[in-house]
């Protein structure tokens, strides 16, 4: 059994979300960005001085990619967006699905420019989910039959794929093209974890390959090695951590969103930090995220 690491981090935003999720940094602006999807929020959090900025959506928002310093792509229920950094104004970029029942929940910039993205039930129906390929536009479908798509992350050469249907814990890996981003393989099984509490559910992949995972219901990031062997786990303060990202100058510390989704009163007074967002408190070699690509 993997021995768990005691949190000895610090809250970097007190505000509790039904739903944190999908965080990302853009280190040209020392900026974390994070959803609270059903709240229909974007975060924004300078991380030199602490301004913290909460800007409301016109949709359910989970997935945003840098495109320069005057540009995002966010990707929602609505299908995709680009947003203007500076006002905010968002203009339609392509659609996703025409499935008004599933919202867009998981995803990352491949090193080629290309986005993978995830859909699911609003309800976490079965099967209900797709992952997508996105570039330039081109949307193409990739696995279907997915009832809730997370854990999608790189390996540093651009030559792996990861990504898991939460709803069964086996963490898959699968050969892509560096230059597309496109699987030029079958996706094979990473790490079984289908036997063990909790979900595997966001991920990122740090410079020297290894796997930062959050697990929902567990309270942790738990920490994969190239081969699949899970050899680290750090304790998170709320229960439902749902998704870990590279921040600092240096890419060399750890946010962590979570949850307060589905709690009711006692739970949440059990779990007063549910919801919160963290940094992890340990030292990581991590990767910034590639700009998106139009």
């Amino acid at each position: 059994m993997t021995e768990t690491i005691a949190f000895s981090g610090k809250i970097l935003c007190d505000t509790a979300l039904e739903l944190g999720e999908g965080p990302t940094f853009d280190p040209a602006t020392g900026t974390a960005w994070w959803f609270n999807i059903k709240g229909r929020e974007l975060h924004e959090l300078h991380l030199e001085s602490g301004r913290k900025q909460v800007h409301p959506l016109p949709f359910m928002g989970s997935v945003l990619a840098v495109i320069d310093p005057q540009r995002q792509l966010l990707a929602s229920d609505q299908g995709l967006f680009i947003r203007d950094t500076q006002t905010g104004a968002l203009s339609s970029y392509a659609a996703l699905e025409n499935v008004p029942a599933n919202r867009s929940n998981d995803g990352r910039v491949h090193s080629s420019g290309s986005l993978w993205v995830s859909t699911m039930g609003k309800s976490a129906e079965k099967n209900a989910g797709v992952i997508y390929h996105v570039a330039k536009g081109v949307v193409t479908r990739l696995y279907g039959d997915i009832t809730i798509g997370n854990g999608i992350c790189f390996s540093p050469d651009g030559g792996t794929a990861y990504f898991v249907d939460s709803s069964n814990n086996r963490f898959m890996r699968v050969a892509v093209d560096p230059q597309t981003g496109l699987p030029s393989g079958e996706p094979t099984l990473f790490s079984d974890q289908s036997g063990n509490p909790g979900d595997v559910d966001g991920a990122v992949c740090d410079a020297e390959g290894l796997v930062w995972n959050a697990r929902w219901g567990e309270g942790t990031v738990d920490v994969y090695a190239p081969d699949g062997t899970r050899i680290r786990r750090h304790a998170v303060p709320a229960s439902q951590s749902t998704c870990p990202a590279f921040i600092g100058a240096g890419a060399d510390r750890l946010l962590v969103t979570s949850a307060f989704a589905d709690m009711d009163d006692a739970a949440r007074a059990a779990d007063p930090y549910a919801g919160k967002t963290f940094e992890l408190g340990v030292a990581v070699k991590g990767r910034f995220e590639p700009a998106y690509k139009l």
